[in-house]
């Protein structure tokens, strides 16, 4: 009798911080600006420039794609919502903004798997290269990544949306998240959150456990060269990936392996906002700081700018 149909849901984000509003939409806008200058100036110096028309930096360029879209689907929302005394979301769009988050979690994790299989392929099979990864190999690794997560986005988000929903319509978070709309649902979730479990098995911890393996045979092939410059030198190339990998995972692992875990609704929020908006700023430095022909490219196009302003 309780059954309403929802056509809106509130967004509280975070309500329970009401002095610091105006605080964290200044910091959550700053690093947004950051994040959206990294990863497209990655983008474009990986479109231009010839020397890094490699499969490593097209992986890259796919990975700033994925972030740039990540963050449009959920940071503009959230800074609307900072400022908004109502900080409402229709039904449908709260519908495809899980939906888009499902496709692109997924797809990070895929790809994250495919550049491990790169530098396995590189450091471990070198002479061999060139011909495994062509450039045909690469457009359909990037395309496998990017529709990866695509049925179970789908499937999932229509199945949730389509449970009724009588408890309430206040969302407590500041994105349409699969646990914290569960959490609204008045029907039996168990079916569900099985197949949410046996999804996220598929899409985050089977990807993880390649890149795992993937390692273990690169830094097995470490260990056997003969110099310490060799060793070290090749194995910087895999730090910068590594260093995004247990970023992207310790984050996303603690909140959508459980969706109704005893983690607190608010640490929630914390840890979401890590992945969700820190993360894909920190991705673009890590590779940009320890990558010095992504810096090398980076200043030969301001070079030929202010050169071609000059003339």
């Amino acid at each position: 009798g309780n059954i309403t149909r929802v056509t809106h849901f509130i967004l509280l984000g975070f309500t329970h911080l009401a002095q610091l509003q105006r605080l964290l939409f200044m910091v959550v806008l700053l690093v947004f600006i950051v994040t959206m200058t990294e990863n497209i100036l990655i983008v474009l110096i990986a479109t231009v420039d010839p020397a890094l028309h490699t499969p490593m930096y097209y992986f890259l360029k796919n990975l700033s794609l994925m972030e740039i879209c990540y963050s449009l689907d959920i940071v503009p929302k959230m800074l609307i919502n900072l400022l908004s005394e109502r900080k409402t979301s229709s039904f449908t769009a709260c519908a495809l903004q899980l939906n888009l988050i499902v496709l692109f979690i997924s797809s990070e994790c895929f790809l994250l798997a495919i550049m491990a299989y790169d530098r396995y392929v590189a450091i471990c099979h070198p002479l061999r290269y060139a011909i495994i990864m062509t450039k045909k190999t690469c457009r359909q690794m990037s395309a496998v990544a990017w529709l990866s997560g695509f049925p179970v986005a789908v499937g999932l988000t229509g199945w949730l949306f389509s449970m009724p929903f009588c408890k309430s319509n206040e969302v407590n978070h500041f994105f349409c998240d699969i646990s914290p709309v569960l959490k609204l649902v008045c029907s039996d979730t168990n079916i569900f959150e099985l197949l949410v479990f046996i999804a996220t098995l598929l899409i985050m911890v089977l990807p993880f456990i390649l890149i795992t393996i993937s390692y273990i045979y690169i830094i097995y092939t470490i260990v056997q060269m003969p110099m310490a410059e060799s060793r070290q030198r090749v194995f910087s190339t895999c730090a910068a990936h590594l260093m995004v990998v247990t970023l992207f995972y310790c984050t996303t692992c603690l909140i959508h392996l459980h969706p109704k875990s005893s983690l607190s609704a608010n640490n929630k929020k914390l840890v979401s906002l890590s992945y969700t908006v820190i993360t894909p700023m920190l991705n673009p430095i890590i590779y940009s700081l320890r990558n010095s022909d992504v810096r090398e490219a980076l200043q030969r196009a301001f070079s030929r700018k202010i050169l071609s302003e000059r003339l």
